[in-house]
């Protein structure tokens, strides 16, 4: 496979080859925005080391996205005890910190980037800011969870795949990588 900068910037053409078939012609395509869903875990950091380099021929933009799941869920969503709220706006606060770092190290000044903080039920918000910015790819890691760990925490990855409206690429724990990898930027 070979990627050639398109005629237009922001495009790339990529060039495929097939067992025994020959040639196949260019196919163009177009990311303009990829999102990359954080949980601040090293799997998610690889699939933000996925996301920047599919970005960089595009000269897509990297948005960032941590979801907050509330640990009390009211039948007034506009009622908190106040203590409660306190604590919800500090966790928020600190996961937008978080995030503005890590996106500042890992994708700086390379690429247009934001980052999000979103309050739910994270495959959810996943899905809704997928929408929301008309992403046109989603790269996020899985945990790999298996048997009754599985059953009761769920897949997030596995809600996002059954519901985006874009293409998602998962990104494992133990596969074959194909994009180079580098370690995080992390603080020394």
């Amino acid at each position: 496979m070979k990627i050639k900068p398109g005629s237009k910037k922001g495009r790339v053409v990529v060039e495929m080859e097939s067992q025994g078939a020959g040639w196949i012609p260019p196919l163009p395509f177009q990311l303009q925005r990829i999102l990359v869903p954080v949980d601040f875990s090293e799997m998610a950091g690889k699939a933000l080391r996925y996301a920047v380099p599919l970005a960089i021929p595009f000269d897509a933009e990297v948005v960032l996205l941590h979801v907050l799941q509330p640990y009390i869920v009211s039948p007034d969503p506009e009622y908190l005890p106040p203590e409660l709220a306190i604590g919800q706006r500090e966790l928020l606060e600190s996961a937008r910190q978080q995030l503005e770092k890590l996106r500042h190290d890992e994708v700086g000044a390379r690429l247009r980037s934001q980052a999000c903080v979103r309050l739910g039920v994270a495959w959810q918000e996943i899905v809704a800011e997928a929408v929301a910015l008309q992403v046109d790819l989603i790269i996020l890691s899985t945990h790999g969870r298996t048997g009754l760990n599985h059953a009761l925490m769920g897949s997030v990855a596995e809600r996002v795949v059954r519901h985006a409206p874009c293409p998602v690429l998962v990104v494992r724990e133990r596969e074959r990588d194909f994009v180079p990898l580098p370690p995080l930027n992390r603080p020394k």
